[in-house]
């Protein structure tokens, strides 16, 4: 399973918790209101360490990109011709700034990332 989907399970189980102890609170259960609060802290320190796993791995993407040598912004009629761009340009990796990976790397416009200058 990948991060995307366990984060996604553990946020569906602290919905399902906070409904579950919403409910219990308004029968006065102390017992299940204890559980159910034991029960949220737990998922909450899961969810956070999914998410420093999250960050770690976009990290080392990232740093493994910008280790490529040549980079520079690709322009609009490169961006609508992005087939024939990929395929003259052998490694190519063009990275968008609105996609995880863009917005942890700070980028402003798509680059391009290569091993040789295109």
């Amino acid at each position: 399973m990948n991060l995307k989907q366990e984060l996604q399970q553990l946020n569906d189980k602290l919905d399902k918790f906070r409904r579950k102890l919403a409910a219990a609170e308004q029968r006065g259960d102390d017992v299940i209101i204890a559980q159910f609060k034991r029960e949220i802290a737990a998922v909450t320190k899961q969810i956070g360490s999914v998410k420093g796993q999250q960050t770690r791995l976009l990290n080392k993407q990232g740093s493994d990109i910008k280790g490529l040598p040549f980079h520079r912004a690709l322009t609009k009629e490169e961006q609508a011709d992005m087939g024939k761009l990929k395929k003259s340009v052998k490694g190519l990796v063009v990275i968008h700034p609105m996609t995880a990976i863009g917005r942890e790397m700070g980028l402003k416009e798509v680059t391009g990332y290569a091993p040789a200058k295109f």
